[in-house]
């Protein structure tokens, strides 16, 4: 086991726990991480978490700490989505929302650059926001489709609405005193794309084998490892223990989600009025609660975040600290304290290094 130190973030933690009497966490692990964004009134949350996540990577390869430009990849991938969207006429999902191994398809195929030279905002805004372009681009991207013979064009016209709203990309830059190509820095950054595989597990697919995850904002169509429920835990325990984090993608729909109290949890009673304010029974769960949630819709892919840790409560349930990007707030600076038994059941899925898999794992995963 890996012993931390506690960084000044696990010792505000501790000290608002015991200050407010909610709930008591000792850290066992804490990963590094950079600090809190904001995706503000977009939905770009699986950037923003799938680009922190690239950052923890970075520092864990023992680079220096990098502020990347969520945006970038958020432009590429609108991009990539309206080439799909016009070349399945319309029987695609066009939206705000994407998954996390879109990031690494974004930085595979248009590298990356810092947030300080591509912030996506235009001169005057200080909060970002798509929902006036996104509605921009699908009206376009609809009639176009309704044409029946699109000409070669219509990808400039997206480009000059994403320029419009979200800035030009620059097609060279200089950082730190060096001039870089996007593909440049990315090369320079030493990510290799190819070492990040996601993990599922329902039970309509077979364990141990790459399926696709039938999720709307897959349009992409990634795979992912399906993996039995206890395995996929597994994976993340493992993980944690040697020091790499998590992209998490799953549901934070369920009342007992609490961005504003920084907890999420599974209790057995929804009734109680203070479902917060210390821990209580939890429900257990299981592979076949995992598949009937996910077939009924209860179960839904609504958020991305970023894992960086885990925990244990006074009564020594174990949580995962779990970084979002909606800006710092409750009383743990917008990090959030997820149960097992809440990762359990909401997980959809996640984004990890291929060395972050257990070996006994890998072995039993058919290629």
């Amino acid at each position: 086991m890996i012993k931390r130190t506690l960084s000044t973030f696990t010792i505000i933690v501790l000290l608002a726990s015991y200050s407010f009497a909610q709930y008591n966490f000792e850290v066992l692990y804490n990963c590094e991480c950079t600090t809190i964004k904001n995706q503000q009134k977009t939905g770009t949350c699986w950037s923003f978490s799938t680009v922190s996540y690239l950052e923890s990577e970075l520092i864990r390869m023992g680079k220096p700490t990098y502020d990347l430009s969520e945006m970038y990849v958020v432009r590429n991938i609108y991009a990539d989505k309206a080439r799909n969207y016009v070349l399945r006429q319309g029987k695609a999902n066009f939206s705000q929302g994407s998954l996390g191994h879109d990031v690494i398809r974004a930085y595979k195929m248009g590298g990356m650059v810092p947030e300080s030279v591509y912030d996506g905002l235009q001169d005057g805004d200080i909060v970002h926001d798509h929902s006036e372009m996104e509605a921009a681009m699908k009206g376009m991207l609809d009639g176009i489709i309704k044409r029946k013979r699109p000409s070669s064009k219509w990808q400039n016209g997206i480009n000059a609405i994403m320029d419009i709203y979200m800035g030009e990309i620059p097609e060279t830059f200089t950082y730190e005193g060096k001039n870089y190509t996007p593909q440049d820095f990315s090369n320079e950054l030493g990510i290799n794309p190819d070492d990040y595989v996601s993990f599922t597990s329902y039970s309509h697919h077979p364990f141990y084998e790459s399926c696709i995850l039938e999720v709307p904002d897959n349009y992409s169509n990634g795979s992912y490892y399906n993996v039995p429920m206890e395995d996929l835990q597994k994976i993340a325990n493992y993980a944690l223990d040697n020091d790499f984090t998590i992209a998490w993608d799953g549901d934070v729909s369920e009342k007992g989600f609490s961005a504003a109290n920084g907890i999420a949890i599974l209790p057995t009673d929804l009734t109680k009025k203070n479902l917060f304010e210390k821990p209580d029974k939890e429900v257990v769960v299981t592979q076949e609660l995992r598949q009937q949630t996910f077939m009924n819709y209860e179960t839904t892919d609504d958020h991305l975040m970023h894992i960086t840790g885990m925990a244990k409560d006074q009564n020594g349930t174990t949580y995962y600290i779990v970084k979002n990007s909606w800006g710092e707030i409750s009383d743990y600076k917008g990090y959030i304290y997820m149960s097992a038994p809440y990762f359990n059941l909401k997980t959809t899925g996640f984004l990890i290094h291929k060395d972050a898999v257990p070996k006994d794992i890998w072995n039993k995963i058919k290629s």
